[in-house]
């Protein structure tokens, strides 16, 4: 824990650069460019100029099938489609699970927005579960309790750059058949934690497919949006395919492809997302040391054989800080210290009125917990320690500050 005496004078020295602009607690450019990634941008320019080649698919693009070979074999699996972005991913995964009216889809409430928003795009039906609240991912056994004949598939998500329990729910999964379709098919969103690990692998290996985001937030970008799919099913990547490039073969389709010159820059990302993402690990546990003693908030889990890599980072207060506290903290944070905490994220059903419309109001006694408790002040790997020192003596001096109000 820092010292108060090194506290103040961190404090009264005023936050380093950039003074005057914000820092988000989802940073605007998640990971960062060098010049291989410059360079391999304008050669794949240069490379379509003539009238012949162009931007498109085909003989002259094999930055894109370069670039989801890559993909696969650095996840650990058969196939990687690229695609647009991640919700586009998690559309096409509804798409092929041909829901038929009434077909529910159990995903957690402590999330984004975009799982549930393809689970309604394809007319299913959301069902909503808990989430452990040391992981802040699903909860099995929550899970397991809302099976019914009609559940289609598991759609977890890897919340704040660790990955949900894969194992438990593919054996939930497999002991949970559906009567027409089989096993349960277990869709994950991964927009936040590619490059995760768990057991021994990375994120993206197990379940029936995955969908990667490569936004400008997040671990890795392909010039500010894009994404992937990873699966180890040859016929559902086929069918995969077909809907990305305008459908015919298996039925509907339209045009979801990444272009050459993001697969370009994907490539290089790439091949630095491990060095990226252990530069973060790093950061995090630089502030898990200087946060430890503070009595007022629980700091992030990682569980034994997981690799957290922390796309953001995720604090709870305690129980008797949940709430008004709790918002004091965001509060303080952003006007006194320029520092913007996100809540990453509140239950869905209560943050946006079109879900909590459609999908009802579960009351999930350990999410809506959570949606009180928890913030996230920005971790990015590229702090430096007088950035990392001011980010963590402004929490404490926040947090004295409330004290000394009560």
């Amino acid at each position: 824990m820092i010292d108060s005496l090194k506290r103040n004078k961190i404090l009264s020295v005023g936050k380093p650069e950039p003074k005057n602009v914000p820092w988000w607690g989802e940073p605007n450019f998640g990971g960062w460019y060098t010049e291989a990634e410059i360079d391999a941008v304008v050669n794949a320019i240069r490379s379509s100029m003539h009238w012949s080649i162009g931007f498109g698919h085909g003989g002259h693009s094999n930055e894109i099938d370069k670039f989801e070979n890559a993909f696969a074999q650095y996840c650990g699996t058969k196939h990687a489609i690229a695609i647009t972005s991640c919700g586009v991913g998690l559309d096409i995964a509804m798409m092929c699970l041909d829901l038929e009216p009434g077909d529910e889809v159990i995903t957690p409430a402590i999330n984004y927005k975009a799982s549930q928003m393809a689970i309604l795009g394809q007319r299913g039906k959301v069902v909503f579960c808990d989430v452990d609240p040391k992981t802040l991912n699903v909860d099995p056994e929550d899970v397991e309790r809302r099976i019914t004949p009609r559940t289609r598939a598991i759609c977890p998500v890897h919340l704040t750059g660790l990955s949900a329990p894969m194992d438990e729910l593919l054996d939930i999964a497999e002991r949970h058949p559906h009567h027409k379709h089989g096993p349960l098919k277990v869709i994950v969103d991964a927009a936040r934690a590619c490059g995760a690990g768990y057991k021994g692998t990375k994120v993206g290996t197990k379940g029936w497919l995955t969908a990667f985001s490569f936004h400008t937030q997040k671990l890795m970008t392909t010039l500010g949006e894009g994404g992937a799919i990873t699966t180890n099913d040859s016929k559902l990547a086929e069918r995969i395919r077909d809907i990305n490039h305008f459908g015919g073969e298996y039925g509907w389709g339209s045009n979801y492809r990444m272009n050459k010159v993001q697969a370009a820059a994907g490539l290089v990302q790439l091949s630095r997302l491990d060095e990226m993402n252990n530069m973060r690990r790093k950061a995090a546990f630089r502030r898990n040391a200087l946060l430890d003693a503070v009595p007022e908030i629980i700091l992030p889990y990682e569980p034994s054989e997981y690799a957290h890599i922390y796309y953001v980072y995720p604090i709870l207060v305690q129980p008797e800080w949940a709430g008004d506290k709790r918002d004091k903290i965001l509060s303080i944070m952003e006007k006194k210290f320029g520092i913007v905490c996100s809540v990453t994220n509140r239950p869905t059903y209560l943050r946006w009125p079109y879900i909590g419309k459609m999908c009802g109001n579960p009351r999930l006694k350990v999410s809506e917990d959570i949606g009180r408790r928890l913030f996230c002040p920005p971790l990015h790997p590229l702090l430096n320690e007088e950035q990392e020192l001011y980010i963590c003596a402004s929490l404490m001096e926040t947090i004295d500050i409330i004290k000394q109000e009560a």
